[in-house]
């Protein structure tokens, strides 16, 4: 990434029983390392809680704030990386990555995940210029949505799905990844959301007085189908409000895609969350009735 600050960990580290081989990955938020389970050998994936607007590495690998006036800003980022531990701890999907530790070295919080081979559905996307085939989304969307109901039966959102956090491992397989966005809803939709991806999230997300809920999750998964026919992030959900038009997908892709899971996507991608499938598992049923198993 470029122009980012931020210094990674050395090859050869050790973290509790963990010994880094290189970096893989970076986020706002994070550095992701492959690292080797000293003891059973085995690949992991290390995310090391690094916010890349107010963090830096000290002289003996500590993760420091580059501004004291930031520093409740970097404790509360910490504590939201523990809470996405404990979220994912909840979790046993095949569909959603799976934690083996969490814990604190260098004054920051790391997470230890399984590590599996494959690609990021964003880069993959990218570098296809869009137009995957139909077969290509009913094999990824279909798990992703019973990975985010699965989600949702624990009283989370992950409000932060778009095709950069999906691994996409041999066959297509997906995986839903960085749970950092998610919250749990006592009663849902009276907590607000940090984040916000121009293109995948929903209009719920960016202004204090409207609600998330499921439905917000539906929304990001409709737009990540989209990018995933279109090459790229539809527009933002507040250029849509504003009056920027987004023609439907069933009109503009028609030719390409069967119509029934057109028109699921676009129903999934309405601005009012009254418009869309209230669960993931209504907008998987739209799709499975969209293109049956075997055809």
């Amino acid at each position: 990434m470029p122009n980012d600050p931020r210094e990674a960990l050395p090859a050869g580290s050790v973290l509790d029983c963990f010994r880094i081989l290189k970096l893989i990955g970076r986020g706002g938020f994070s550095l992701i390392y492959l690292a080797e389970d000293e003891e059973t050998h085995a690949q992991v994936a290390i995310k090391e809680y690094f916010p890349k607007a107010f963090g830096e590495r000290g002289e003996h690998g500590e993760v420091c704030v580059n501004d004291p006036q930031k520093r409740a800003s970097f404790e509360r980022g910490r504590g939201l990386f523990y809470r996405e531990a404990l979220i994912l701890a909840q979790l046993h999907h095949p569909n959603i990555v799976r934690v083996r530790n969490c814990f604190h070295a260098n004054d920051t919080a790391y997470l230890a995940m399984d590590h599996e081979p494959g690609k990021n559905l964003g880069g993959y996307l990218r570098k296809r210029k869009g137009k995957l085939s139909t077969r290509f989304l009913m094999a990824v969307f279909p798990p992703l949505l019973e990975a985010i109901e699965a989600l949702h039966a624990t009283g989370n959102l992950h409000l932060d799905i778009k095709p950069s956090n999906v691994h996409l491992r041999p066959g297509g397989n997906p995986l839903l990844l960085d749970f950092g966005a998610a919250y749990h809803l006592d009663n849902v939709g009276l907590k607000k959301a940090q984040v916000v991806t121009p293109g995948f999230s929903p209009p719920e997300q960016y202004t204090l007085s409207s609600k998330v809920g499921p439905c917000s999750d539906v929304y990001a998964t409709g737009a990540s189908m989209r990018a995933c026919i279109e090459g790229k992030a539809p527009p933002s959900a507040v250029d849509r409000k504003a009056g920027k038009l987004l023609q439907p997908a069933a009109e503009v892709f028609a030719q390409r895609y069967p119509r029934k899971l057109l028109e699921a996507i676009d129903w999934a991608m309405q601005l009012e969350p009254a418009d869309r499938p209230q669960t993931a598992a209504a907008l998987r049923q739209a799709l499975l009735e969209a293109i049956p198993q075997g055809d």
